[in-house]
């Protein structure tokens, strides 16, 4: 979900071999940090993906552990992706999965779904980590009004590859070769790597827009070295590969066709119109979305005046 207060995620102008570099802006939520690299101003998005967060790496404290009410979203698939920790997801359509680290959650919103994120009251007895990455893919205008529907894939259900010093699950869409289950609305691609020293990773051919965001360790692109904590947005058509630093790398590379115009955004909704982020909020205002069964008794009201409509005037 987004809830925090944004300023934009830095870009500084990129070296050679690349379009952007996204140096993302830190929040602390409570104890807990996020890193919000998409959407930034002179990125909106990269492929369909408009939003992209780091959540942690962080610790619960004893009987403590992430909270996040209902709250709705449309015109998105939200994509939950842990390294370590456990998120207990509920949503209006009775769905309740524990998502552990490896394994895909993908909740399309369409036009309209509410959902909450906790850490289980049983796992709370102790300190508990928590790392990963939410983010969302925007939905083609074709798709915007879909039903909102849910698909859990355990981590032995997604493709992978272990050669050459290389690690690679496909998380979603299709790339290397591969082709993961879970079903999409674009072309798409979403693997997580692990890389070590000196390995090397291509970008995928067959996709318009490629990106890479560096989880750990570094790599070198074109004789540049990149650290953790940066988003790599490639130009159409290079055929560059990542080499691993000395100490190895973990990314998540992502991307896919080119979304069909901008999107505006306004708290947990995008839309191709901003008549359709209004319906939204008042919606939600007005108590007309579904509840969450098994945790119904509160929620997130809508923002007032923190969170600002906007849309860029590139679709990408």
């Amino acid at each position: 979900m987004s809830t925090l207060d944004e300023a934009d995620p830095v870009c500084p102008p990129p070296p050679p071999g690349l379009e952007t570099v996204i140096i993302p802006r830190a929040h602390d939520i409570g104890g807990f940090e996020v890193r919000r690299a998409l959407p930034a101003r002179e990125r909106q998005m990269v492929g369909p993906f408009i939003f992209f967060d780091q959540m942690g790496p962080g610790e619960f404290l004893t009987g403590k552990g992430l909270d996040v009410r209902p709250h709705p979203h449309i015109g998105l698939s939200t994509v939950t992706y842990l390294f370590e920790g456990e998120i207990l997801h509920r949503d209006s359509l009775g769905s309740a999965q524990p998502i552990r680290p490896g394994a895909l959650n993908w909740m399309t919103a369409g036009r309209g779904i509410v959902h909450s994120e906790r850490t289980d009251q049983a796992l709370r007895d102790r300190p508990r980590r928590m790392f990963g990455i939410q983010s969302w893919v925007a939905l083609p205008k074709s798709a915007e009004d879909t039903a909102p529907a849910f698909a859990h894939h355990d981590a032995g259900a997604l493709p992978l590859v272990d050669d050459a010093g290389l690690t690679l699950r496909l998380i979603a869409g299709e790339g290397w070769g591969l082709k993961a289950p879970v079903a999409v609305s674009s072309p798409l691609f979403y693997a997580d790597a692990t890389l070590l020293p000196g390995a090397r990773l291509p970008l995928p051919d067959q996709h318009e827009e490629r990106g890479a965001y560096v989880v750990a360790g570094s790599v070198d692109v074109a004789g540049v070295t990149f650290e953790a904590e940066r988003m790599l947005v490639f130009r159409a058509g290079d055929a560059l590969a990542l080499t691993a630093g000395p100490q190895g790398a973990r990314l998540l590379m992502l991307g896919g066709a080119a979304m069909d115009g901008p999107r505006y955004l306004f708290w947990n909704f995008v839309a191709s119109s901003r008549e359709r982020l209004e319906q939204a909020k008042a919606d939600w205002k007005g108590g007309r979305f579904p509840t969450v069964p098994g945790d119904d008794k509160e929620f997130i009201p809508l923002p007032e005046a923190r969170v600002a409509v906007r849309a860029e005037t590139r679709p990408s």
